[in-house]
């Protein structure tokens, strides 16, 4: 079985699913009595935007031992706890330029590389431990754009890329940071924002890229483990939209826009798995509520980074009974998807 993790956009609420990460994690490691990693037992990973970054994080190498995971999904989740108040702060200079994001750009992403660079240094795209997949999308070609792992098998320097770049790419939501300028290791250049305009939610993406792996596994020869970061589920009253113009849009259309491509991604995903009678294998873990914390994906006060710890914390409590199946999947059934020219029968 081919078992494959996504993760969710959605800013600073990483914290979520990444809390959950933890929880899986010291179940394995307890089960096994070793110091498992998650990158030890999935097959296939897909991120997008701050998802993108925990994938990331939990397939960097170690230093002593490239084949094994360098971080635990502790570490990787200290990115947000220990660095999300210097990533989303905002400097008097920036509130003026930017017209509280409504002129440029809200954030300057200054802290946000710094903290990337010193996650991944100089490591490759093609140097992560396991497959996967990183949306983002190109505004000069005005096409999506896929970060694949193993896609440097096939076209080389051509669709490598330095990590650290491809995690700043994922996360260039529009308003919040700059579009990314990245380069492939063959030195081509992509403007590229958060891929959170068209995928946020890039299970099916997952699901699509794996069902043309090398032996073309169907929905009943995979295991899918989506984890979302919890949404605003704010409405927007009709008598204050109707009147709406351009500024009064931009930040209830990204909500809206990355909440419905998330909540689409779960809908075909649930049919498609459930066609054949594979509904087990899909497996959705979502906070029921966010609690007392803030849903805007840029509050890393303090004060709600803690409050989305203790929301993936019981997200995680919520979720024992389908964690421990998880764990018991993970560890009968040790897979590896390969990618190449599909087997013709």
């Amino acid at each position: 079985m081919k078992k494959i993790l996504s993760i969710d956009g959605g800013g600073i609420r990483g914290i979520i699913p990444g809390q959950v990460l933890v929880a899986l994690e010291k179940k394995l490691q307890e089960k096994t009595g070793k110091e498992s990693r998650l990158a030890d037992y999935f097959d296939f990973f897909a991120g997008t935007s701050t998802g993108g970054i925990l994938t990331c994080i939990c397939l960097c190498p170690s230093e002593n031992d490239p084949s094994k995971a360098r971080f635990s999904a502790q570490e990787a989740v200290n990115l947000y706890v220990e660095n999300g108040d210097d990533i989303f702060s905002v400097p008097f200079w920036k509130k003026v330029q930017s017209g509280g994001g409504n002129l440029d750009e809200k954030y300057p992403a200054t802290k946000l590389e710094e903290a990337l660079k010193r996650y991944f240094g100089d490591l490759r795209l093609s140097q992560l431990l396991k497959p996967c997949l990183i949306p983002s999308y190109d505004i000069d070609k005005r096409k999506a754009n896929f970060f694949c792992q193993h896609d440097f098998k096939e076209k080389g320097d051509e669709k490598d890329f330095l990590v650290r770049e491809v995690c700043r790419a994922t996360s260039a939501a529009p308003t919040y940071f700059e579009t990314a300028m990245v380069h492939s290791m063959s030195g081509a250049p992509f403007p590229l924002v958060d891929g959170g305009v068209f995928a946020n939610n890039p299970a099916l993406c997952a699901y699509s890229e794996v069902r043309n792996a090398v032996d073309q596994p169907t929905a009943k020869e995979m295991l899918i483990v989506s984890l979302g970061t919890g949404s605003e589920n704010k409405s927007y009253p009709y008598d204050k939209a109707k009147n709406w113009g351009a500024i009064g849009w931009i930040k209830p259309v990204i909500d809206i826009m990355m909440a419905g491509a998330a909540e689409v991604t779960h809908y075909h995903l649930l049919k498609m798995f459930s066609a054949r009678g594979n509904d087990a294998n899909y497996i959705r873990l979502q906070p029921a509520d966010l609690g007392a914390a803030d849903p805007d994906m840029d509050n890393a006060s303090d004060k709600n980074i803690q409050a989305l710890v203790e929301v993936g914390r019981k997200t995680a409590e919520s979720c024992n009974a389908e964690l421990d199946r998880i764990v018991d999947i993970l560890i009968k059934d040790k897979d590896k998807v390969e990618f190449g020219e599909p087997v013709v029968a």
